[in-house]
């Protein structure tokens, strides 16, 4: 006969990794009635802040004699072991168990039920699945609220009561090798994860107020939400991110590289909570203009910041060195007034005591740097990348203009761009970043069959 284990602990934090438990209560159940019970104060080691002691009413003076986990985790093994793990929101008291008992030296899997999902799915509708509004609505017994002893008593009169009610199979179905719902955050209705596709696409998941907090890409939407899912990594972010995802929508995209560029357009449109920004995909470097005190404009490399405005930015330093070499001789500039060395050097321009010819005029030089950075612009390709669409009568669609990300769409897959300019009027309209211009030249130069350029010889230079 299957037994399980009814578990609620306290802690004095909300993650395994930088919190102690202060009690554990395991109530032993047979799938019909309860056949034993296991309860104990613990010692965490730590101090236990002030608004645990309100919430649970332990304080430091109240487990100051009581045994260490280390002293208890043989007993608690034993009477875990073999056993189904059930708990209100699983893979809260999981985690602390599983990292504990690992600490202590012991080994822990099980199977696990939560209570919390099994509830909606066999009393779907209720306003609430918190343990004490779901006692308060079924009218079960709830005492000694917030204390392990307390709740797990509740959690097991709701576990039997659960098991009477189903009459559907429910629970037999969640218990199934690799019935992935178990693994899901507690407030995370099944049919969300269910509706996720397995194409490629940008993922959003949601808090309580249907705010997104996430967003992700991926070339398998469903594969890759589920990842976030498994294992039980005890850190603090990972517990309250969890905790935090109610609802899980998505947009299908016709490529993973569609699916890189809406998500890092909706990363910067939606600035969700658990996002990191993008730092690491920021330019390193920037070519910068500025007017010196003697009227002069100078071009100069330098690190890239975000409050000094920048004429072109770069990934690498070499790139951008290399790109200030070709402007100054392809357009005469002054290489000194670029700080690329001095005009003095033997067989510069006033090495035999002439003056450099264009510092003679600060009106003429300039204009000269102005012409020379307009040139440059206006070389910068134009092109459009089709590939596959999300259903077989479109194709996707990115444009470029002048190197600059522009616009990207669906157009139908028999669409003729003759001129594809006209590219431009078919899609909606976006404002890049360097991150975005990095992928698509990557990809562009991984797939020349896919690109259709309004200046082929100019794709032929910049990629020479």
């Amino acid at each position: 006969m299957m037994e399980y284990a009814i578990v609620d602990i306290e802690t004095t934090g909300g993650h395994a990794a930088g919190s102690g438990i202060t009690e554990v209560a395991i109530i032993l159940h047979n799938g019909q009635e309860v056949i034993g019970r296991y309860e104990t104060l613990v010692n965490p080691g730590v101090p236990i802040p002030l608004y645990i002691t309100a919430l649970t009413g332990i304080s430091n003076s109240t487990i100051a004699t009581s045994p260490s986990f280390d002293q208890v985790a043989d007993k608690i093994y034993n009477l875990l072991q073999g056993r189904i793990f059930v708990a209100h929101n699983v893979n809260f008291d999981y985690s602390f168990i599983k990292h504990h008992l690992a600490e202590a030296g012991y080994f822990y899997s099980a199977t696990k039920l939560c209570t919390v999902r099994m509830s909606r799915k066999i009393k779907p509708g209720l306003s609430s699945y918190s343990l004490g509004r779901l006692c308060a609505a079924l009218e079960i017994p709830l005492t000694d609220r917030h204390r392990a002893g307390g709740d797990a008593d509740a959690t097991a009169i709701l576990f039997t009561r659960l098991l009477q009610w189903d009459t559907k199979g429910v629970i037999a179905g969640m218990l199934k090798k690799g019935a992935g719902d178990q693994n899901l955050p507690p407030n995370l209705p099944q049919a969300d994860m269910t509706a996720l596709p397995h194409t490629p696409g940008v993922y959003y998941f949601k808090d309580d107020k249907d705010k997104v907090i996430y967003v992700g890409k991926a070339k398998d939407i469903r594969k890759r939400v589920a990842q976030h899912f498994t294992g039980h990594n005890p850190n603090p972010q990972r517990q309250h991110f969890l905790r935090s995802i109610y609802h899980i929508s998505h947009a299908p995209c016709g490529t993973e590289l569609m699916a890189f560029i809406l998500e890092a357009l909706e990363i910067k449109r939606l600035w969700p909570i658990y996002n990191r920004a993008m730092k690491k995909y920021e330019p390193k470097f920037g070519l910068f203009v500025y007017e010196a005190l003697d009227g002069f404009l100078r071009m100069a490399i330098g690190k890239f910041n975000k409050n000094q405005q920048a004429e072109l930015v770069f990934t690498h330093l070499i790139e951008a060195s290399n790109t200030l070499h070709e402007m100054v001789h392809a357009y005469d500039l002054c290489p000194e007034l670029c700080r690329l060395g001095s005009c003095s050097a033997e067989g510069g321009c006033h090495s035999k005591g002439v003056m450099c010819p264009k510092k003679t005029d600060t009106t003429y030089y300039n204009e000269l740097v102005r012409e020379a950075l307009q040139e440059y612009r206006n070389q910068l390709p134009t092109f459009v990348i089709l590939d596959k669409g999300r259903t077989a009568n479109e194709q996707s669609c990115i444009y470029v203009e002048k190197g600059h990300f522009t616009a990207m769409g669906y157009i139908d897959k028999d669409t003729d761009l003759t001129r594809i300019e006209d590219a431009k009027s078919l899609l909606p309209l976006y404002q890049g970043n360097h991150y975005i211009m990095q992928l698509i030249y990557s990809y562009a130069k991984a797939f020349p069959e896919k690109v259709l350029m309004k200046e082929y010889e100019m794709w032929e230079n910049m990629n020479s």
